[in-house]
């Protein structure tokens, strides 16, 4: 409404059929007359016209083939009411490319706006294009959903756009959450309905693997990690798909496991990771570093391995675990530090809130469709997955050995760089 007195406004309001549309223009017809004296309805077009010379359109977008119906307009503004109806971003992009004005009053403001609820036949590209990549009520450089890197501009080198995530819970709207009334409806749901529609939870996924995750229990603000914990770190190593490399302290008083930060990475060689592992790890005192084992695999008959490249160049692993029942016991023993320490009331194991990438993963991943005590073999984003699984399963211990006192199950390897 803030841009209704310029003449050169022209808005676009969507659902996603004209039956849903129904109330967005009843509520137009109480308020828009009464703050826009004059302002003018015209039922044939579906079109609001103000005093002004301002233009606001209610429509409807079905299918993708019905984004044609606005090839060569132009608007100002355009919202999408209900997003995640939407089971791909198709439609959402290609609008995106009708903003346009030669306004020089509006050229700052050509925006697009959405509402949602979690869930629906979109609820996982929806939350991975504004949910995942900034804490909410943050502004972020907008990213590509598939690679996960920032839309850079070829010409100037800066960010095409930002985007922001702004939840609202049922207690923001002091109207329907006085009474209760409303409030005891989404209470009687059941708890996966609840969770989305009362609590705004974004991380409910039907089919998860993981339904006990919950981004209010398991993240936490990051803080200074004392120099005292014992840190160490794990990597899935991939070229054409990604690495992922997860950095882990534990709390020496709960023996709690703190994941405080991730590298999300993709087209990097072994050194390339290396180099850049080495470099954020310059303030760190890393004990050790647990890297798919498959990686130590020789490469034609003498050469060395990817492992052997990156410990050559003073970044230090040892194999994970890859043996028969591994990935079994390892989505049991991350089941393990999701629950919640009756005693303590924390899990043993919290993520600090900046490492965007695996808290987006973990709500996502599918139980293994057969039955099997693993996740679905098929799913396309694991690299996260199996970084922490090779973590938690490397016994991560806060007691740091001494070489003088050290153990006589422990033993110390140069091929593995310890």
């Amino acid at each position: 409404m803030r841009y209704f007195g310029n003449k050169n406004f022209v808005g676009l309001l969507i659902r996603r059929t004209n039956d849903e549309l129904r109330e967005l223009k009843r509520e137009s017809q109480k308020i828009y007359p009464r703050a826009f004296p004059g302002a003018k309805w015209k039922e044939k077009d579906s079109l609001w016209v103000f005093p002004s010379g301002a233009q606001l359109w209610l429509s409807y977008l079905d299918r993708d083939d019905d984004v044609l119906r606005y090839q060569g307009q132009a608007f100002t503004w355009i919202a999408i009411d209900e997003l995640t109806q939407y089971p791909t971003p198709y439609a959402w992009d290609y609008l995106r490319s009708r903003l346009r004005t030669t306004d020089e009053g509006l050229k700052p403001y050509l925006s697009m706006r959405a509402t949602t609820n979690p869930g629906g036949p979109g609820h996982h590209w929806v939350k991975k294009m504004f949910v995942d990549p900034a804490e909410p009520n943050k502004p972020f450089t907008a990213t590509d959903i598939d690679t996960g890197l920032p839309l850079i501009h070829p010409r100037t080198g800066k960010p095409l756009f930002q985007r922001r995530f702004i939840p609202a819970k049922l207690m923001d709207n002091p109207y329907l959450y006085a009474d209760g009334a409303y409030e005891a409806s989404l209470l009687s749901l059941p708890e996966d309905q609840r969770r989305k529609l009362l609590d705004g939870d974004w991380t409910v996924t039907e089919g998860a693997a993981f339904p006990e995750f919950r981004m209010s229990v398991h993240s936490c603000d990051p803080y200074i990690i004392p120099s005292s914990w014992r840190r160490f770190r794990s990597c899935d190593y991939g070229y054409n798909s990604f690495s992922s490399v997860l950095w882990f302290a534990i709390d020496p008083s709960t023996d709690q496991l703190v994941l405080y930060r991730e590298l999300y990475a993709t087209k990097k060689t072994g050194s390339d990771l290396a180099r850049m592992i080495i470099e954020i790890e310059r303030e760190d005192r890393v004990s050790y570093g647990v890297l798919d084992s498959s990686v130590w695999h020789k490469r034609g008959h003498t050469g060395p391995s990817i492992a052997e490249e990156m410990i050559a160049m003073g970044c230090k692993w040892r194999p994970s675990d890859r043996s028969g029942g591994s990935r079994s016991a390892g989505k049991n023993r991350l089941h393990e530090l999701l629950k919640v320490d009756e005693f303590l009331e924390q899990p043993k194991l919290i993520i600090f809130n900046n490492c965007r990438q695996i808290l987006s993963d973990i709500p996502t991943l599918q139980r293994d469709p057969k039955g099997e005590d693993d996740i679905d073999v098929k799913t396309v984003n694991d690299h996260t997955y199996d970084a922490l699984r090779y973590g938690i399963m490397s016994r991560p211990s806060a007691v740091v050995h001494s070489n003088e006192g050290r153990p006589a199950y422990q033993t110390a390897d140069s091929k593995f760089g310890y």
